[in-house]
């Protein structure tokens, strides 16, 4: 873990530990600011590459944090037709709206808040956010700082924690930890709950589990055992966690596996569930991995690995978005070819309409892609 350095007001050199979630390097450039720093020129200085470690009322700091957003709000001149990459439309406004959002959260990252080591945070009117900081970073043995805006993200995830995702197809509900996909997008699960399961089936692999949701739902629908695999830490304490709550871990087996458990422990499946993430782009920090899928790694694995661990007779469920075809990120076609040079074969395909509210979000850029969008569960069968 790196260090965050800076000089303190009598001129002492002081640094501490730098917690970023989002991957970030710590700041080089580094100032104390409080109550007195006026907001544009804490814009003027995030805008320039440097952080702002506060030292004021955190309440102060959180309307700092919402000056600085409103900054970022304005509309700024767009670079000349001739400077841009010629793009599909889709593509331009999906990269150009992934550049935006790297520029906000690279300025509004620059409000850096310290902690002590019990993550306490030693301003006026802190919020206790202990419990928040130890479910996102563990213990901690020494002061540290992070930025405000991932404090607030930690609050949020915290929140979500707590209330958690209902689920109609387990009568329960899922609770994400911070750092693992929610599964706020209930269509692809009511797919797997709906789609016919393999006649005898009495093994199924959840490849890639997170939350432990997918692994629930056969359980709860009679599959005998289930092994759950994911290669994140993060997600087999939340998958495992979520399994207890819900009765159903003497079914399943989490397994820390890149893609398939061990095929000579385990053997064939007659089922074998995938819910890659659906979009073949570079994540921009480590937690985007459960959206972004660098070069379709996944997707491809899993296809080109899924013959191998079906047994015969048995099905490969895969849970797929069109929404990368209608950005212009995968050609359409791709995923047919990718299927069939994989040995396999459609045997069938259940589909449904996003049902979030973005898709009907006219003033978003990407509406046209989402509203166009279908979610569908493919049954692949060996050839």
């Amino acid at each position: 873990m790196t260090r965050l350095h800076w000089t303190g007001a009598d001129g002492q050199a002081l640094s501490a530990l730098w917690r970023s979630e989002a991957g970030v390097p710590a700041h080089t450039h580094v100032v104390l600011a409080d109550d007195t720093m006026p907001a544009n020129t804490a814009y003027k200085l995030a805008c320039e590459g440097t952080a702002l470690l506060w030292q004021g009322d955190f309440q102060n700091a959180r309307h700092l944090l919402a000056a600085l957003t409103r900054r970022l709000a304005r509309p700024v001149k767009r670079a000349s037709s001739a400077s841009q990459p010629q793009l599909a439309p889709a593509s331009q406004a999906f990269h150009l709206q992934r550049q935006q959002l790297a520029h906000r959260a690279r300025i509004l990252g620059m409000l850096l808040i310290p902690f002590e080591a019990d993550h306490r945070i030693p301003l006026r009117r802190a919020p206790d956010a202990q419990q928040a900081c130890l479910e996102a970073y563990g213990p901690s043995s020494e002061a540290y700082v992070a930025s405000l805006r991932e404090l607030l993200g930690l609050i949020g995830a915290h929140e979500w924690r707590k209330k958690g995702v209902e689920i109609p197809a387990l009568q329960g509900r899922i609770h994400a930890h911070y750092g693992v996909f929610s599964p706020v997008r209930g269509e692809y699960v009511d797919l797997v709950a709906q789609a016919p399961i393999p006649s005898g089936t009495q093994l199924a692999f959840d490849i890639g589990t997170g939350s432990g949701v997918l692994a629930a739902v056969l359980a709860q629908r009679g599959v005998a055992r289930v092994i759950a695999t994911d290669q994140d830490a993060r997600a087999l304490a939340c998958a495992q966690e979520n399994l207890g709550r819900l009765g159903l871990l003497p079914q399943v087996e989490l397994r820390d596996a890149d893609l398939f458990p061990d095929l000579i422990r385990h053997g064939l499946a007659s089922l074998i569930v995938c819910n890659p993430p659906w979009l073949p782009a570079r994540p921009s920090s480590p937690i985007e991995y459960a959206v972004y899928d660098p070069d379709s790694r996944m997707l491809r694995g899993f296809l080109a690995g899924l013959r191998a661990h079906l047994a015969p007779g048995g099905e490969g469920w895969l849970i797929m978005s069109d929404i990368a075809e209608h950005l212009g990120l995968r050609e359409p076609g791709a995923l047919r070819q990718w299927i069939a040079d994989a040995g396999l074969q459609v045997i069938g395909r259940l589909d449904t309409r996003p049902r979030h509210p973005k898709a009907q979000d006219r003033s978003d850029p990407l509406h046209r892609a989402r509203a166009a969008e279908l979610t569908s569960l493919w049954r692949l069968a060996a050839i």
